[in-house]
């Protein structure tokens, strides 16, 4: 009758993932690298989740935004997590900003270390997933736009990308190689230099718990193609920023996907194939971050074996 009753009041891996917000492949992972949550399992082996740990993964998640780590986190108890909260967020410091439009001026000042400063504060203080969507994201097209309108050199704009681009390496650093399917090997291709953008897919998938590969910038497609086939890659991942040709940027993707075994997916971004997908028959094309999750979703639909 307890088992029952409590069956009734748990709730399924959508729903949690629902109310938590946090995936259901984060939810299977955590489980198995630090033994919680633990659901139960109603009669046909899906998973159940008790009211008390649902409310625990609403703190983790709490203490995620803070920037805490999954690692950190997820093994503590209920009540370590409740001290945990209670701590107060690290107070700003009056000449620190934490807005795109007070961080681009430290790009338009030249003042570096303020601004790499202030870039790990907003991390430290988002995580990994929300630094990029909510400051890496609309901090950059504010820079790009500046450099268009003349109010910084290009040697500012250099220096702000340098920045990002440590930050960005460190935060992908501390996950460590292990990672879920699909294994996703980023690059770009001869005559595209830009790599900041394939930073902010590959901070995006490692985040959901995927395994990625990046050789950086410049790979020539044939040892593109060699280095899928030797390192058991399921995707290919490249990015085409907007001053690299389009027609260029379709040709070099249409011989790329014919060099790809079949079984490797090929996945493109940036602002040089945006809207392109008709022309880029067996390839996926990638909008923004958002459909960067969403194509990872779908890629973990088709091939992996269903979960409960």
């Amino acid at each position: 009758m307890n088992n029952a009753l409590n069956n009734a009041a748990a709730l399924c891996i959508a729903a949690v993932e629902r109310d938590t917000g946090l995936g259901k492949d984060t939810l299977r992972v955590w489980e198995r690298r630090y033994g919680f949550p633990k659901p139960d399992r109603d009669a046909k082996g899906e998973r159940l989740y008790p009211a008390d740990q649902v409310e625990k993964l609403h703190i983790i998640r709490c203490l995620l935004d803070r920037g805490q780590r999954p690692s950190k986190v997820v093994g503590a108890s209920t009540e370590e997590l409740r001290a945990m909260l209670e701590v107060p967020d690290e107070p700003r410091a009056a000449d620190a900003p934490v807005g795109g439009s007070d961080l681009l001026q430290y790009v338009r000042l030249g003042r570096t270390v303020e601004l790499a400063v202030s870039l790990r504060k907003a991390l430290l203080r988002q995580g990994l997933q929300r630094f990029v969507a909510e400051t890496v994201a609309p901090l950059s097209e504010e820079v790009g736009a500046a450099w268009m309108r003349g109010e910084i050199q290009i040697s500012d704009e250099h220096a702000y990308t340098e920045q990002m681009q440590n930050v960005l390496r460190g935060a992908i650093g501390s996950f460590g190689p292990a990672g879920e399917r699909p294994r996703v090997l980023l690059s770009t291709l001869p005559g595209e230099d830009h790599v900041l953008g394939l930073l902010m897919v590959e901070a995006t998938l490692v985040s959901e718990g995927t395994a990625c590969l990046s050789l950086g910038a410049r790979t020539p497609m044939a040892d593109l193609g060699r280095a899928a086939v030797e390192n058991a890659i399921d995707v290919v991942g490249v990015s085409f920023s907007g001053a690299f040709p389009a027609r260029q940027a379709i040709d070099r993707l249409l011989e790329l996907r014919a060099m790809l075994p079949p079984q490797i997916a090929l996945w493109a971004g940036g602002a040089a194939v945006r809207g392109k997908q008709k022309r880029l028959p067996g390839v996926r094309v990638v909008a923004d971050l958002d459909d960067t999750r969403q194509a990872l979703a779908e890629w973990r639909s088709a091939h992996l074996p269903a979960r409960a």
